[in-house]
């Protein structure tokens, strides 16, 4: 139940400058060496596969190479598929080439992904190439098809693509997402896209694949979404990912609670930038996770109301820290308890209408410094200072 932001990407291009005094004389400015002309060939196949691909010919597919992409791939809907080879690096009578994959799933992304590719190539008795693996670059996150087939399952407000799962199991995640998406609007409002993309591997370890990192970091977490923060509008659409170990252990409140959490990391994407603190960005998901549930706050903060019942309230609002996966659970626990206090307390106090009008608020500033502050002022008319001491006693009267 997190949110990991990306920042979006900036492009560098170089100028091509002058010719330099410090060039050997021979070379001059149109003294490069010779392309290499199998790059060429390489993007040629690259190109015929891409577009075999997206033309549902298997038969074209199969003359670029292995036919375990589009077998895997097929159920995808796709509205774009491209590979831009930026690299060649010759294996004997081979190649391996680095590529930039980018692909945008139809309806849904309103720009490409991109990703880093690495891929092997053979000669074909005819002296062209083809395809032999396709993987993920080194350190590159995985692509849900390379943990398999994946099937696909469509909702009326979701997509949910899963690997190693039944089309039974993703209609019940569709089910989920589907009520999640309009409950999130009813309370943020309809400026988003008020779709969702889910994405079901078959274990935690294909989590953490998808995510690039270690698996023991996503241990108990339920799942998390991936987004560019501050979204332009113009990016691919965020992607809910799954952990079916933490998520299979939850009961059917459990669940939806978690989907309609991530739907609102989906809807806030826009509002929510560098100077949100975590606190706000997870208390608010869990807020409106939790709406019309009925869960009373000992329920829906259980770790925090221990801490409290044992006379440990907390000094202060979580930090950015507290919300570390690879930390003690328990205090990952409380820290998210005591961000959803946080925002419910703002919307008992001062109303839902001004909780939605404080996130935009603070996701409003570029950065950090000044953001809260400036927020609290304008929308809550308080300060930190008594915002956190009237949290304090909220925690303690409402746990206690």
């Amino acid at each position: 139940m997190a949110d990991r932001r990306r920042m979006q990407g900036v492009w560098r291009t170089a100028a091509a400058g002058l010719c330099l005094l410090l060039v050997p004389p021979l070379a001059g400015c149109g003294g490069r060496t010779a392309a290499d002309p199998a790059r060429a060939e390489v993007q040629q196949v690259l190109d015929r596969r891409s577009a075999a691909l997206l033309g549902h010919d298997e038969t074209a597919y199969g003359t670029t190479g292995t036919r375990t992409g589009y077998d895997r791939l097929r159920a995808l809907p796709l509205a774009s598929w491209t590979y831009r080879v930026t690299a060649l690096h010759h294996r004997g009578t081979g190649v391996t080439a680095d590529a930039e994959l980018r692909y945008r799933i139809s309806g849904y992304d309103r720009a490409p992904v991109s990703v880093r590719r690495t891929l092997a190539l053979g000669r074909t008795a005819d002296d062209g190439w083809y395809v032999t693996a396709d993987r993920p670059a080194p350190k590159a996150e995985q692509q849900l098809w390379d943990q398999g087939t994946v099937a696909a399952v469509e909702g009326a407000h979701s997509l949910v693509l899963g690997a190693g799962r039944s089309a039974a199991d993703l209609r019940a995640y569709a089910r989920l997402a589907d009520r999640a998406v309009p409950a999130v609007s009813r309370a943020w409002g309809t400026d988003w896209t008020r779709r969702v993309v889910v994405l079901v591997p078959r274990s935690l370890e294909g989590m953490a694949g998808l995510l690039g990192s270690p698996a023991a970091g996503y241990r108990g977490i339920a799942a998390v979404t991936t987004g560019e923060a501050g979204g332009s509008g113009k990016a691919p659409a965020d992607r809910v990912v799954v952990n079916p170990d933490a998520y299979g252990m939850l009961g059917g409140l459990g669940k939806q609670v978690v989907l309609t959490h991530e739907t609102t990391h989906v809807a806030t994407r826009a509002h929510t930038t560098a100077a949100t603190p975590l606190w706000l960005s997870e208390g608010y998901a869990d807020w409106i996770g939790y709406l019309g549930t009925g869960r009373t706050p000992a329920e829906a903060a259980p770790e925090l109301a221990r801490a409290v019942r044992d006379g440990h309230v907390p000094s202060g609002l979580p930090s950015d820290r507290d919300f570390g996966f690879s930390g003690d659970p328990t205090h990952l626990a409380q820290a998210y308890e005591g961000g959803w206090l946080a925002c419910t307390m703002i919307a008992d106090h001062w109303g839902e209408a001004r909780l939605d009008t404080f996130y935009r608020a603070v996701g409003a500033h570029r950065e950090r410094p000044g953001a809260v502050e400036g927020a609290m002022k304008k929308v809550l008319g308080t300060t930190p200072e008594a915002f956190t001491a009237q949290w304090r006693e909220y925690v303690r009267t409402r746990l206690g």
